[in-house]
């Protein structure tokens, strides 16, 4: 019999203000990260009103991440140093792999109705840190849809579910991302690798994630799980949707200041000399 894996940690998000003055709320980031191990920040944003979110992220470094930006409802617009440019839009995903340093701006488009989307960065080890920046843009088209048993869905972004692969390939912490909607008490379990970093974001609903939980957790909250083979949640009456995320953890020191991650104070100084000197992109 499987060993499925307890909850180790449930967080509420918190709201923050970044880039020209975008109104986030952050599940986990900067003091959470070595327990998240290999993700460092998961920011999730959601809004009516476009003076929450029109100002945007204006150009800005970054060298030794990657970014997961996960459109759920609405536009972003994006481009970089390296002359990429593009819109991406609901259900549309973009992996994008810093390596040596990219500098790119994302600015949200107005939508009518609610904004809706996820940022989540994910740590590259030393050994990749200065690889060529590249990009897997997705279109919502390209994610497949599995049907639960009993009704619900998996958009498969990254990894495997049911005989079907995600889109997203080749990452070097072998992740896996699942969009999971399960119906009004209906239960998903799910195989993980056993040593991999898992954690759940619930995007609406309630779930009963684990075993022994005592009560649903809703929208807003992410999970942070115990080692384990598999993962089990439970919808309640409302229904679940929630983020399915793993990863293998690095496991090295984290040298981390703004948009830039390195192993050692040493590098991130010398990432933001270069930055201020114009040296910063390596690949052109």
């Amino acid at each position: 019999m499987s060993r499925i894996r307890k909850v180790r940690q449930v967080l509420k998000s918190k709201p923050t203000i970044e880039g020209a003055g975008v109104h986030l709320k952050r599940a986990f980031g900067y003091y959470e990260a070595p327990r998240f191990d290999p993700f460092l920040l998961l920011d999730y944003f959601g809004s009516d009103n476009p003076d929450d979110y029109l100002a945007g992220f204006p150009w800005h470094p970054h060298r030794g991440i990657e970014t997961v930006t996960y459109v759920l409802h609405g536009s972003v617009e994006h481009g970089d140093s390296l002359g990429n440019s593009g819109i991406i839009s609901s259900g549309d995903i973009q992996w994008m792999t810093a390596g040596s340093g990219i500098i790119h701006q994302e600015m949200p488009k107005e939508t009518k109705g609610r904004m809706r989307g996820l940022q989540l960065w994910v740590n590259l080890p030393a050994s990749h840190k200065m690889m060529h920046p590249r990009y897997q843009e997705i279109s919502a088209d390209r994610v497949p849809e599995i049907d639960l048993e009993g009704g619900g869905m998996v958009k498969l972004i990254a990894g495997d579910y049911n005989g079907f692969s995600g889109p997203v390939r080749e990452i070097v912490c072998d992740p896996e991302y699942l969009d999971i909607s399960v119906p009004s008490g209906a239960s998903f379990q799910h195989p993980v690798k056993t040593g991999h970093t898992v954690f759940a974001f619930v995007l609406g609903g309630e779930g009963i994630f684990g075993e022994g939980q005592p009560a649903g957790i809703g929208e807003g909250n992410v999970l942070l799980f115990e080692d384990g083979e598999e993962i089990l949640a439970k919808a309640s009456d409302t229904g679940c949707r929630f983020l399915l995320v793993s990863g293998k953890p690095i496991g090295e020191p984290v040298a981390w200041r703004g948009p830039i991650v390195m192993n050692t104070d040493e590098e991130l100084i010398t990432a933001f000399e270069e930055y201020h000197q114009g040296t910063f992109i390596k690949n052109r």
